[in-house]
């Protein structure tokens, strides 16, 4: 059963934060609220872990992981940022965006989509995901906590929170509640791997997305 950590959304306990922060190096895998959903995450260099992300979401090796960075500057540690994107990323960051873009020989190949050698990366507008970044000193992998059920469906989408921990404390080591309710819009994707950027999906944010792309044009 995962350790339950109760954290302020304003001011978390940096005693916590390090406790979390050392499990993750450990290899452990979190429930952690973030500026879009709940999403299940771990560090993103710690092999074992990415595989158990993979197996309670049930996803093949082939599709990628998002995972989260402190800053545009900690981005181009994991990618390659063009001018053009750079530009774009500047002004949305942080927030409820993705970004698609050429992956760095840092990223590990479990993470990355294994055929376009891309990552899907955010910096999050959340308080606990960058302190949590800031102490651990490593991204960490951010995919949506909604799980498949025998069906195919998803009935872990459009719940609460009560119903998404019960759904998940045997399967995740640590469970973050920072006392408010999880979201449920995902976030908007970019695609900056070729010259002009593509908008994959619209979610979070779409709105000053369409209306700074129209700037820069």
């Amino acid at each position: 059963m995962a350790i339950l950590h109760e954290l302020h959304p304003n001011n978390p306990q940096q005693r916590t934060i390090d406790q979390i922060a050392t499990a993750l190096k450990k290899g452990a895998v979190m429930l952690y609220p973030t500026d879009t959903v709940y999403a299940i995450g771990c560090d993103l260099s710690v092999k074992s872990a990415v595989e158990k992300v993979r197996r309670i979401k049930q996803m093949s090796n082939d599709k990628p992981l998002t995972f989260l960075c402190s800053s545009l500057s900690n981005i181009s540690e994991y990618a390659t940022v063009s001018d053009h994107a750079y530009r774009i990323m500047k002004h949305l960051i942080p927030g409820p965006y993705t970004f698609l873009l050429p992956a760095s020989k840092q990223v590990p190949k479990l993470v990355m989509s294994p055929k376009r050698k891309t990552s899907g990366i955010r910096v999050p507008n959340n308080l606990l995901c960058q302190e949590l970044l800031k102490t651990l000193g490593n991204p960490v992998v951010s995919t949506s906590a909604h799980i498949k059920d025998e069906d195919g469906d998803y009935p872990t989408m459009n719940v609460d929170k009560a119903y998404l921990f019960d759904a998940l404390e045997n399967q995740v080591d640590i469970i973050i509640d920072n006392s408010i309710d999880p979201g449920f819009k995902v976030s908007t994707i970019l695609d900056f791997t070729s010259d002009e950027p593509e908008v994959v999906r619209k979610g979070l944010g779409w709105q000053e997305v369409e209306n700074w792309l129209d700037f820069v044009h």
